[in-house]
């Protein structure tokens, strides 16, 4: 189970182990749903109305965009920016993971509430979530411009784009779209972890109840929160893309039209004035698949390899004992 339990006994898991699990979780995942995130974000870019009925911009919609980036950029455009997505994954997993373990046993440990119920769960997720958020908001921006460039490149590496982008637009540029994403993060990662939890209590058998699941539930029941979760929050999602390639415009010319915006409200005010309420919603479809298959695999993984080393350190113990006994 995810979170803090104190009747697993034998189950109960450290920080450090939740931040290792996270890490490789968010690790696996990522080179899973790359693809999906490639579209969704120049999906969230484009200014012009993704419609196939209608078509007005250069992606209209996910098996169009999908032929059209494999056939200018190549299979690899598909995993641009992957490498600071990766560690934005590692990064994020492990802090939001560990810090998701600590807030549930502290709730345990300080309150008088039941670390395992959804309400908890969403709290403590929501503000774990935050947590990772202002870690690893620099791979974010990071991870948005490399996959939002075509061809010709504006970054040749993340070096590369680290210097320029600290010469020409100086550090806290690396913080843009900060404001919608914490305004996002925490009803998104909340309603992730509840509704993850609410799942799993309803699909678990009486008799599987304490137990942790690395396995089919896991990734039906995170497929599931994911869904729910990123219909509820995607606009902030968008904002977020929106602002982060702000002072790029240059590299998105051949992509269509591009706007520069001032902040959130503003950038708020003119997608409603220029794209209406559909513009909010840009780029949901492939968002959506992600989500599912992202939420999916993260928790999936993430008891999976709990549930590695909880074996594992169950057998060393064993071992330990026998060999104890020996030398008596």
């Amino acid at each position: 189970m995810v979170g803090f339990d104190p009747s697993a006994q034998g189950a109960v898991h450290s920080p450090e182990e939740a931040a290792l699990a996270g890490s490789a979780a968010g690790m696996v995942t990522r080179a899973l749903i790359s693809p999906l995130d490639v579209l969704k974000i120049r999906f969230q870019l484009q200014i012009e109305r993704v419609s196939s009925q209608q078509p007005e911009g250069k992606y209209r919609g996910l098996f169009q965009a999908s032929r059209c980036i494999h056939s200018e950029e190549g299979l690899f455009a598909f995993w641009k920016g992957h490498i600071p997505a990766q560690l934005l994954s590692i990064c994020f997993g492990a802090v939001q993971f560990a810090s998701f373990e600590f807030l549930t046993e502290a709730v345990h440990e300080t309150t008088s509430y039941d670390s395992q119920t959804a309400g908890v769960h969403f709290v403590c997720g929501g503000l774990a979530a935050c947590s990772a958020t202002v870690v690893c908001q620099p791979l974010d921006t990071l991870r948005t411009r490399f996959a939002a460039q075509g061809e010709p490149k504006v970054y040749r590496n993340l070096r590369h784009a680290v210097s320029t982008m600290c010469r020409s637009e100086g550090v806290l540029t690396f913080y843009r779209g900060l404001a919608p994403t914490l305004m996002a993060v925490f009803p998104y990662a909340g309603l992730q972890f509840f509704s993850y939890n609410v799942f799993k209590k309803l699909l678990a058998p009486s008799s599987d109840a304490g137990k942790s699941g690395g396995n089919l539930r896991s990734l039906i029941c995170g497929s599931g929160a994911g869904v729910i979760s990123k219909t509820i929050t995607y606009p902030f999602d968008l904002f977020k893309k929106r602002l982060q390639v702000g002072g790029f415009e240059a590299a998105r010319v051949h992509f269509g039209q591009v706007r520069r915006y001032r902040g959130l409200v503003d950038c708020m005010l003119q997608i409603a004035k220029e794209e209406g309420l559909r513009g909010f919603f840009k780029g949901l479809s492939p968002s959506l698949v992600k989500a599912a298959l992202s939420t999916g695999f993260t928790f999936f993984w993430y008891e999976f390899f709990l549930n590695a080393m909880r074996d594992h350190r169950e057998r060393q113990r064993t071992k330990d004992l026998i060999q104890n006994s020996k030398g008596r």
